[in-house]
């Protein structure tokens, strides 16, 4: 578990769904777990008490059955990702279209390009921060997309479009931090480096 910033926190565990570690993260202003996996220590030790479970997508449900068990908390997502999760759906609670605010300090933003259901989170607290579901992840080269096989039947659109959404929002949004559903986080420097990132050609 690494704090990343004042009152957020970062882990990885493996999703057995893809054999990889993946990311999570608890929001302390807003008492909550994104994307969660259960820590490789377990769930006592989360720095503290969640009241909520936020998904960045419908693909991303991974452990939040079991957090919303152990805790007696909802799992939160958009409507879209809801519409993902088929028949699991009727167990979330879903948040409007528009501007949306599922937690105290958090906005629901919608991306959609990538998949119906891809959306971010922007946490307004401290220097701020911004979670991507699928949009990029961090490679060894730095932010990059999934390959090609995994953006649908254009590719070179879907990446423009996402693109466009990124630069939009790090042109309108305050935050420093990047929280990546797969890569490492990066703790500061998060707006300049998505902003460098969607002005590439």
């Amino acid at each position: 578990m690494q704090q990343l910033a004042p009152g957020i926190f970062h882990w990885t565990a493996v999703n057995p769904s893809i054999g990889t570690r993946v990311s999570s993260y608890y929001v302390e202003s807003a008492a909550a777990v994104i994307d969660p996996m259960v820590p490789d220590d377990g769930l006592d030790s989360l720095p503290g008490r969640p009241e909520r479970v936020l998904l960045s997508s419908g693909h991303h449900l991974r452990d939040s059955v079991q957090f919303a068990d152990a805790y007696g908390i909802p799992i939160c997502a958009s409507r879209q990702a809801a519409d993902h999760l088929g028949a699991m759906g009727s167990m979330v609670e879903t948040w409007g279209e528009g501007e949306a605010h599922p937690a105290p300090t958090v906005t629901a933003l919608h991306v959609g390009v990538l998949c119906a259901d891809e959306g971010a989170l922007h946490i307004d607290a401290g220097d701020g921060a911004l979670v991507l579901a699928d949009a990029v992840h961090q490679s060894r080269g730095g932010l990059a997309f999934f390959a090609d096989g995994l953006l649908g039947d254009d590719p070179e659109s879907v990446k423009q479009g996402l693109k466009a959404a990124l630069s939009a929002f790090a042109d309108s949004l305050d935050f420093d931090a990047l929280l990546l559903a797969h890569g490492e986080p990066l703790a500061t420097g998060g707006r300049a480096a998505l902003r460098e990132f969607a002005q590439r050609q």
